[in-house]
């Protein structure tokens, strides 16, 4: 098949993008060109800001698969609708599974599980994509495919709550340094990690399903850990001997930090527990293989073959020892006022 991706070297476009060539497909990335070109794709050079000049590139193809991984903004699928309405015979974007209901009437997710997220904009407008494909899908029969993934990771990003964007060392060198690393709550809630390869398989599945225009599906993995087990086990993975957890409410968080509400309140303060009974049957014999454990050894060595991928985030680092102090400061001020009952 000829698949176009646009986008192609985030943490998950990276593995399917490297999927897919393995699996022999005729492989495009539609992209600024900033980047090396990855072995065995083809590149259209083109900036998608620029309607005009994507329109020209893309002039003379047709495509069996177009993946969208980089559109945020219903205006991004309004401006692909236009692209793509004659010359794919399918078009699935990359939402996220940040668009469920929060707060969750029921703790399984399934992909029936209603929209609305008023924590997060991002999410919201993720939502609003959604829509926008589904209201093309009905009036035109536009080929549309909505693929929700959670929180998902490969060799290049350690997923912890509160890291820093672009530098997830961060987290690992304070776990190494015996500095605070905060979760947030008890760390008792139910999280679904998933690894980068395990859903690009999912995703490769679905590549010219003719039954999957107006479908929307999550993939993820099927192991459940709370956020304990996963800082633990990043922690053990690093060799971290003695890191300090802190466990702090969320209102106290956001409270010191409100920028980081919409990812907490709106995402991973809550339990994500997801049914993949849907992209199991479309897929047969989709299963996600690589637990947490065994994933988290694998970034933690990406990181470490070379000292140069170890950045940390001297921002982050000042902004969580702050939070930290704050609460031990308040930790002591109620102990002191709240002595002897």
């Amino acid at each position: 098949m000829k698949i176009l991706l646009i986008g192609g070297s985030g943490t998950i476009s990276r593995a399917v993008t490297q999927q897919t060539i393995a699996a022999g497909h005729d492989l495009w990335l539609l992209n600024r060109g900033q980047r090396r070109p990855v072995e065995g794709a083809r590149v259209i050079v083109a900036d998608l800001a620029d309607v005009a000049a994507v329109r020209a590139a893309l002039r003379g193809h047709a495509w069996d698969v177009v993946v969208q991984f980089i559109a945020f903004a219903p205006a991004d699928i309004r401006r692909d609708l236009e692209l793509f309405r004659d010359t794919t015979r399918q078009y699935l974007f990359i939402s996220s599974a940040s668009v469920y209901q929060k707060p969750l009437e029921h703790y399984l997710v399934t992909e029936t599980t209603p929209l609305a997220n008023p924590y997060w904009e991002y999410a919201r407008l993720k939502i609003a994509c959604e829509q926008e494909l589904g209201a093309a899908h009905r009036a035109t029969g536009f080929p549309g495919v909505i693929v929700r993934p959670s929180y998902t990771y490969g060799e290049d990003l350690v997923p912890l709550m509160l890291n820093a964007p672009g530098r997830s060392w961060t987290l690992v060198d304070r776990m190494r340094r015996g500095a605070p690393v905060i979760i947030p709550g008890d760390g008792n809630s139910l999280w679904t990690m998933t690894h980068n390869s395990d859903f690009a398989a999912g995703l490769i599945g679905l590549f010219g399903h003719p039954a999957t225009p107006g479908e929307a599906f999550h993939i993820t993995s099927d192991e459940v850990l709370t956020w304990n087990q996963i800082f633990s086990q990043t922690a053990e993975a690093a060799q971290a001997a003695a890191p300090r957890f802190m466990h702090l409410a969320t209102d106290f968080i956001t409270a010191c930090v409100p920028a980081a509400a919409g990812s907490l309140l709106g995402d991973k303060a809550v339990s994500a527990v997801f049914d993949n009974a849907k992209i199991k049957r479309f897929v047969p014999g989709f299963t996600a293989r690589t637990p947490f454990a065994a994933g988290i050894r694998r970034t933690i060595a990406w990181f470490e073959a070379d000292p140069a991928r170890q950045l940390v985030d001297d921002a982050t680092n000042q902004r969580w020892d702050q939070v930290a102090a704050a609460y031990e400061t308040a930790l002591a001020q109620a102990r002191t006022r709240f002595a002897g009952g």
